[in-house]
């Protein structure tokens, strides 16, 4: 199915339709991004929609509210995810698009409201950094890919955005293991080197154990989790350090 095709069957799913609506009715920009459409153009089954919305912090809480949905909001990134009652959707990830600074190494972001394209700019990789504008008459625009995601996609390559990306954000080097085992990508060879740089210059001990233990864990739940933990010791990961992987 084209991409369109599969956006407007996802899109017409009652709790995503709320979303959409809520933000129309307020003449708030709403588009879905990230791993969503990544999913969507590998043909993979999506099981959480993301979407960001260009607003005022003021309006993007006003506007969750107004969705009237139990879900946890996070007002120190302006996230809010909930359950989606679908047999085919678990989650609806609503964000507001925003840009950050790292105050230093492995520290959390610092963010505040920005635009779509500078949202994308913030991102991990090239073939998450990705969007799609959903108009008020219900028409899908033209896909936003200012770095390149989708030919990395094609290419199969997992890429780095900037060379301080696993300075800043160092559970990034866990993340780009993970996305390459489960999708038979390729980590690019300067996304690589970067990695092994960030791990031998021990930026993984500016992180709390709280964080490495999350992606671990998220590791774990992997069907290929063999593959990546080889992987991971292959960069020279100590995970056995972090947590006890039991079976």
């Amino acid at each position: 199915m084209k991409l369109k095709d599969v956006l407007s069957s996802i899109l017409s799913i009652p709790d995503v339709d709320i979303c959409l609506e809520n933000a129309h009715k307020r003449s708030i920009p709403i588009y879905v991004v990230g791993g969503t459409l990544r999913d969507i153009l590998l043909g993979f089954r999506v099981k959480d929609v993301d979407l960001v919305v260009e607003a005022s912090i003021d309006k993007f809480l006003e506007y969750i509210e107004s969705l009237d949905k139990k879900g946890r909001l996070l007002k120190r990134f302006y996230t809010f995810k909930f359950t989606v009652d679908h047999n085919d959707i678990e989650h609806i990830d609503i964000a507001i698009a925003r840009k950050e600074v790292y105050p230093k190494p492995g520290a959390l972001p610092l963010v505040e409201p920005g635009t779509i394209r500078e949202d994308l700019y913030r991102r991990d990789f090239t073939i998450n950094a990705l969007a799609i504008p959903i108009c008020p008459d219900g028409e899908i625009g033209e896909i936003l890919d200012p770095l390149g995601g989708i030919k990395d996609l094609e290419d199969k390559i997992v890429r780095i955005l900037h060379d301080k990306s696993f300075i800043d954000d160092p559970t990034r080097i866990f993340r780009a293991v993970r996305f390459s085992v489960r999708l038979g990508f390729t980590i690019e060879p300067h996304t690589y080197s970067l990695m092994e740089s960030a791990i031998k210059n021990g930026t993984l001990r500016t992180v709390g154990i709280a964080r490495i233990r999350k992606e671990i864990d998220l590791c774990k739940k992997e069907e290929k989790r063999e593959e990546i933990f080889q992987a991971l010791k292959s960069l020279g990961i100590p995970v056995e350090n972090f947590i006890e992987l039991g079976s």
